[in-house]
């Protein structure tokens, strides 16, 4: 009786065994887990809490990488601003600019530049750089002497002043010129050919088709060209 109650029960305890496998299974790996969790807690974590459960390895320090030395931001700048300095300075020596070396390229600068390069006869590359300065440095072109106006027509006399020549038209001229607009002659007075290639520049940029040289058709001229006219 007592072999057959035990086997009855070996047998009840399988088929329960067997009916809830997965219940089992899942409480077994829950208990398995509870104690991993305190074991950690207990046993392994030298530091603070919360820790990680099992050792990991202690992170490579990366080899610490030199900065790059700063470029100075202005020292091109720096550079050229010296070379249109010295380039003021000869155009100066040779009477074709006035004004101040404070190396600073405007229209001034480049109306200076460019009555050098036509007293030259030189047809070269305007832009300022050492090339260019070595070139006006060796040249021995002198600018002409200015012709003086009559002091009454400088005074008392608009239209003469109107007409007498001007470096905001002389540096137009130049431009208009340059770009193909007509064929203008860089005097500095304003005249025909003027007019018309004034027009011919208002027309093709949709402008007031007019002649006249106002701020917008300077503004526009200088951003086409590439080129200060003030």
């Amino acid at each position: 009786m007592r072999k057959r109650s035990r086997t009855a029960e070996r047998d009840g305890i399988a088929l329960v065994a067997l009916r809830y496998r997965r219940e089992i299974v899942g409480a077994a790996l829950a208990a398995a887990a509870t104690l991993t969790i305190f074991a950690n807690a207990l046993f392994l974590q030298h530091g603070p809490h919360p820790a990680p459960i099992f050792a990991t390895r202690a992170p490579l320090k990366q080899p610490a990488v030199p900065l790059p030395l700063p470029v100075p931001k202005n020292a091109a700048e720096n550079a050229q601003q010296q070379v249109i300095a010295d380039i003021q300075r000869e155009l100066s020596r040779r009477g074709f600019y006035n004004g101040v070396a404070d190396g600073v390229w405007g229209a001034k600068t480049d109306a200076a530049l460019r009555d050098f390069l036509q007293a030259a006869n030189l047809y070269i590359n305007s832009e300022p750089n050492e090339a260019l300065l070595r070139t006006i440095t060796a040249s021995t072109v002198k600018a002409p002497a200015p012709r003086a106006q009559p002091q009454e027509a400088r005074r008392d006399d608009p239209i003469a002043q109107l007409l007498a020549p001007s470096q905001r038209v002389l540096a137009i001229q130049r431009a208009l010129a340059d770009f193909g607009y007509g064929q203008v002659k860089p005097t500095g007075v304003y005249d025909p050919e003027t007019h018309a290639a004034i027009e011919r520049f208002q027309r093709e940029r949709r402008l007031p088709v007019n002649g006249v040289v106002s701020d917008d058709f300077v503004r526009e001229l200088s951003a086409v060209t590439g080129r200060p006219l003030e």
